[in-house]
């Protein structure tokens, strides 16, 4: 998913903002490591809150846990970004919903995948 909300045309031109700081090459590797780990620690905190998530069936829980998510990975990363940096606010708005898709996306998928506890 980030290949695709980071590496479309789109989203090419308004990270031009950042072009004085921004790698010219991908570790790819590292990458997917951190996906990787990221990713088990996203199931592992699922599941941890999953008895105190709003909802009463998995994907809803999901989706609760998708926007929880993504106030503290994004809408923290942007406010600070629109802080630190002089940066387009159509670049902001960008983050804020490609990220807020990419987390509902994977609480829902995190939601209809571990069924923790109901019956199938």
């Amino acid at each position: 998913m980030d290949g695709l909300i980071n590496a479309n045309p789109y989203a090419q031109t308004m990270y031009e903002a950042y072009g004085a700081i921004m790698k010219t090459e991908v570790d790819m590797v590292s990458g997917i490591t951190i996906d990787v780990a990221y990713g088990f620690i996203m199931v592992g905190v699922f599941l941890y809150l999953y008895a105190a998530l709003p909802g009463t069936t998995g994907p809803i829980k999901g989706a609760g846990f998708g926007i929880m998510v993504w106030f503290f990975r994004v809408v923290m990363s942007v406010a600070s970004a629109w802080m630190m940096f002089n940066v387009p606010a159509s670049l902001l708005i960008y983050t804020l919903a490609a990220g807020l898709a990419e987390m509902l996306v994977l609480g829902i998928f995190l939601g209809l995948n571990l069924n923790v506890g109901e019956k199938t």
